[in-house]
């Protein structure tokens, strides 16, 4: 049995029914992380670098972002995360309601870590949330809060 510690993952998402439904997992599956939302690219970006209104935001340890965000896209957030010294370590998952092969292409080579893709039934949302954290909690090894690249 491992050491598991807790977390903190941003959520950046525009659609209020789909931040609904992740909490839900999160709720539902037991989730101890913390579960931080922001609604479009700009907020993500001036959450991450901490900056306005959130200055005292802690670094998440992963990124869950949707690809179709207002005033910045997913890919635009995701291409500046992962070219900035400070960021880039940080797992980023896309997670959206886009199937394109194009939409998959792009995020891989921008460096995304992972590619989910929304389903829309509630169960099998509940259970990608379960296995994302399964992963990223249980089978990662990411670096500790004050050893940050």
């Amino acid at each position: 049995m491992t050491d598991w510690q807790p977390i903190d993952v941003l959520l950046v998402e525009d659609d209020q029914g789909d931040i609904l439904l992740t909490r839900e997992a999160f709720d539902l599956n037991k989730v101890r992380n913390r579960l931080n939302v922001v609604n479009d690219g700009e907020q993500a970006m001036a959450y991450l670098r901490r900056e306005g209104p959130y200055a005292g935001a802690c670094r998440p340890d992963l990124i869950l972002l949707d690809l179709n965000l207002p005033r910045m896209s997913g890919l635009e957030v995701l291409r500046e995360v992962k070219s900035d010294a400070a960021l880039r370590a940080i797992p980023v998952v896309i997670l959206t309601t886009s199937e394109a092969e194009e939409d998959i292409v792009r995020s891989y080579r921008l460096h995304a870590n992972a590619y989910v893709s929304k389903p829309v039934d509630f169960e099998q949302f509940i259970r990608v949330v379960r296995q994302i954290d399964d992963f990223f909690v249980t089978v990662v090894k990411l670096p500790s809060k004050g050893q940050r690249l």
